[in-house]
């Protein structure tokens, strides 16, 4: 089975949760934790990450809070689980980090995991945050 991780899973829905604002309100660690009903500590961990990577802005003081670094049009899902969990691949042979694999040689099934592995970024990167929010048309 493929799937994300729930870190990725839930980076995902406090996105969205900010992508459901008016694009200049911030929403503090704490708002986000309450609304989305996680743990705090998590939802710090996964918004220092977000930022760090320049999906979110982040403004410190009593005013402060995390808000979207773009349109949320502009942000696709790609994006998002790259940051998340790294490089998207459905196969070691098709991360990009070379197969390392014993069977390499004899398999024949690495150009088409690298095609099934484009597809897939493909569909990812068409897939954006205003969509996840719901707030187009699908």
């Amino acid at each position: 089975m493929v799937r994300v991780t729930k870190l990725t899973d839930y980076g995902i829905a406090l996105m969205t949760c900010l992508a459901k604002r008016k694009p200049a309100q911030q929403l503090t660690a704490q708002d986000l934790s309450k609304a989305m009903r996680l743990p705090l500590p998590t939802v710090r961990k996964i918004l220092k990450i977000l930022a760090k990577a320049g999906l979110l802005d982040s403004t410190r003081g009593a005013a402060g809070g995390y808000s979207l670094a773009r349109d949320p049009e502009e942000i696709s899902l790609l994006d998002m689980i790259s940051v998340l969990e790294g490089p998207v691949a459905m196969t070691e042979c098709s991360s990009g980090e070379g197969c390392h694999c014993s069977l390499e040689k004899i398999c024949g099934l690495k150009e088409n995991w690298n095609w099934i592995n484009k597809q897939l970024e493909s569909t990812l990167r068409e897939y954006n945050l205003a969509q996840m929010a719901g707030s187009l048309d699908r």
